[in-house]
């Protein structure tokens, strides 16, 4: 007699005889497999509804023996879960029936062994998200089960297979049901955020669930510096500021946060404003990441470099580079007063910290092999040059730079009277290290240029001089003159 066969003997009657009448069929296992097979319809869903069959596997899943019977465990929450796939008289049995206490007693078991059961934990989870997207009484039955401790624990079995499930579970939950998304950013809810950034960072993930929660926690709403801190290895300030310098000061999982939150403003740059907390407390770390990345190793390759410090130095320029790319970076609209992400950045010394670290660089490549050994060239200057840190480095610079002045001429003045313009159409270069910085540096340049009659007479000064040559001003369209009456020199649109 196989185990399959020794656990079938344990189960009541009352439940067993009903499954079997249901299918047709002579044993348990073969009865659970054919009712899967009918349950993968609308129509099978429906029908096996009017035969109230959900309740019977209810009871039966609370009568197997774990882990004995984790097989047919297994496939009565399989069973559950394609039941309660759309069939509304299903998704309303499985509350009713107090299906959610079912499924949490047995994502405990599965969960409280040595080696976590992930393929139990995975099923029970998508039971719930199935019975989860059928409204909000079903949505509060869940929170109510499983908020907090119980999502903790799931957050904490560190395992993709399980991560995706629980992340769409807790995202429709807080989607459909007012007050809830509030309570998940509270100090009871932070912790689940927390372990499931945790886990994602080791076990990864496929699906978009966990992006759509970090997007309603970071993005839309402003908790992403209590979230940051959670995930320090000590102690330090939401803002990212009074942070003692140390090799040791960020995380993987800070550099894990850092990336997935870059990707989801790229992808949403159009539609989300994004609150000054988490622009204050971004340009904090890319501050403190700064000084910490001036004690690590270059590293030769982009991101992600395998090193954190320059992992988080490298996300956080990325991110301010399309914050200053956002909607709303021509400024505050009249009818608002209050400053905007861009305007807080540039009041806070944004483009003068980028100036100065851009000039603390050594030449892009071409630059460099072109340099002329003259008498008076200070041939040690160049050993106080540092390398980028990643590749790429340089160019994200530069594209910070060329977003922050795009139609904003307070930047366009502070750049020339910072002497950055050199420094800048220096980066109108095709560089190994840094791909696509031509590109951006043409449009840095034509940003600075645009509607400054000062920047262009400085330009057009500079090549005169001989101080710089800059054939892509050609490719904007413009050509440096000398005005035959007043011989000053100008730059003429030549498009």
């Amino acid at each position: 007699m196989g185990d399959a066969s020794l656990v079938e003997l344990s189960i009541p009657q009352d439940v067993l005889q009903p499954l079997l009448s249901a299918s047709n069929s002579s044993s348990l296992e073969e009865t659970l497999e054919n009712l899967i097979e009918a349950s993968r319809t609308d129509v099978g869903r429906s029908g096996l509804a009017s035969k109230n069959i959900l309740p019977i596997v209810l009871q039966l899943s609370q009568n197997l023996p774990y882990p004995s019977g984790r097989h047919l465990l297994l496939s009565s929450l399989k069973l559950l879960r394609n039941l309660c796939a759309g069939e509304v008289a299903n998704q309303d049995a499985f509350v009713e029936q107090n299906g959610v206490g079912v499924v949490s007693n047995i994502l405990s078991s599965a969960g409280l062994l040595s080696d976590p059961d992930y393929g139990t934990i995975r099923m029970g989870l998508q039971v719930l998200a199935n019975v989860s997207l059928a409204g909000e009484e079903h949505q509060r039955a869940i929170w109510r089960k499983f908020f907090p401790d119980e999502f903790v624990a799931l957050a904490r079995v560190r395992s993709q297979e399980t991560c995706d499930p629980l992340c769409m579970v807790i995202y429709a939950c807080c989607d459909g049901c007012p007050g809830l998304d509030a309570e998940l950013c509270g100090d009871l809810g932070l912790p689940i955020v927390e372990e499931i950034v945790r886990t994602a960072c080791v076990a990864g993930f496929r699906e978009d669930w966990l992006k759509l929660i970090l997007s309603k926690i970071c993005l839309e709403g402003p908790h992403f510096p209590p979230l940051f801190l959670k995930l320090c290895h000590f102690g330090a300030s939401s803002n990212g500021e009074d942070i003692e310098f140390r090799n040791d000061l960020f995380s993987s999982e800070h550099a894990f946060l850092l990336k997935i939150v870059s990707e989801i403003l790229d992808e949403r740059l159009n539609d989300i404003t994004v609150p000054n907390e988490f622009t204050s407390c971004v340009f904090g770390i890319f501050k403190r990441s700064v000084g910490v990345t001036n004690s690590v190793l270059q590293c030769k390759s982009g991101l992600p470099t395998g090193s954190t410090a320059i992992d988080v130095l490298g996300y956080s320029l990325i991110i301010l580079r399309d914050i200053c790319a956002g909607k709303r970076s021509l400024g505050s609209s009249k009818e608002d007063d209050s400053m905007d992400a861009v305007d807080m950045l540039l009041s806070s010394g944004l483009v003068e910290m980028l100036l100065c670290l851009l000039g603390e660089l050594e030449p892009p490549t071409i630059i460099r092999k072109g340099l002329k050994q003259g008498e008076n060239q200070d041939s040690s200057s160049s050993y106080s040059l540092k390398p980028c840190p990643y590749r790429g480095f340089r160019r994200d610079i530069v594209a910070v730079i060329g977003n922050c002045a795009f139609g904003r001429k307070q930047v366009q003045d502070e750049i020339r009277q910072k002497n950055g313009i050199l420094l800048l159409l220096q980066q109108c270069v095709t560089d190994e290290d840094n791909p696509f910085l031509r590109e951006w540096g043409i449009w840095t340049v034509r940003n600075i240029l645009e509607g400054s009659t000062e920047n262009q007479h400085a330009v057009a000064e500079l090549e005169l001089q001989g101080s710089v040559e800059v054939p892509e001003l050609t490719g904007l369209g413009l050509r440096v003159e000398v005005d035959p009456k007043t011989r000053r020199t100008k730059l003429v649109n030549i498009s």
